[in-house]
């Protein structure tokens, strides 16, 4: 997962990015909610059918997600509000990328659903994980996180607006992989509860 791995395998990246960023002054909080907006500005091009505009947006807009936290730790600007605040835009942000394609996609039933189903499990992920880490387990695991699930997702939508017709596939694999983390991490928080 991305999540976990990925970002440390980027810190070469990021954490410049970080530095610079912290000497402008600007709050991890400012750029979590600024990553919000133009994540929702990317869903209402979606939503309009401009599918390859909205990915590219709605995928600079992810971005940011990956910067607040090294901004923070640079600018010694760490703090559980702005952890909370970072989590409360991830799960906004992803809820209207989802939203914003229901809205362009409402005139087909069957990716409406597989959209829905995809929706809900995204959002089963972090839960199975706050509930867990609630309860004294790590309530991680699983590939799809929500780095994974923004790829995927902004990849078919962005193919789709190039003509291609991505969408069953992109939802398809976005349903079953991300039923598979859940599934994951709920089998090993069973397990670690049980301990």
């Amino acid at each position: 997962m991305l999540d976990l791995k990925g970002r440390s395998a980027f810190a070469f990246l990021t954490e410049p990015v970080g530095a610079a960023l912290a000497k402008t002054g600007l709050s991890p909080t400012a750029l979590s909610v600024m990553g919000l907006l133009v994540s929702g500005v990317g869903a209402v091009f979606i939503g309009l059918g401009e599918l390859f505009i909205g990915a590219i947006v709605g995928a600079i807009g992810v971005l940011t997600d990956a910067f607040d936290g090294p901004l923070a730790r640079h600018a010694g600007k760490a703090s559980d509000h702005g952890a909370f605040v970072d989590t409360m835009s991830d799960r906004f942000g992803e809820i209207m990328l989802f939203g914003g394609l229901i809205v362009a996609i409402v005139d087909d039933p069957s990716l409406v659903i597989l959209t829905f189903f995809a929706t809900t499990l995204a959002l089963l992920v972090p839960y199975v994980r706050a509930k867990a880490e609630a309860r004294g387990a790590e309530g991680r695991g699983g590939i799809m996180g929500r780095a994974e699930r923004m790829i995927v997702l902004l990849l078919g939508v962005g193919l789709t607006g190039l003509g291609f017709n991505a969408l069953y596939i992109t939802l398809w694999v976005l349903v079953a992989l991300t039923a598979l983390t859940v599934a994951i991490r709920i089998w090993r928080t069973w397990f670690q509860l049980t301990e």
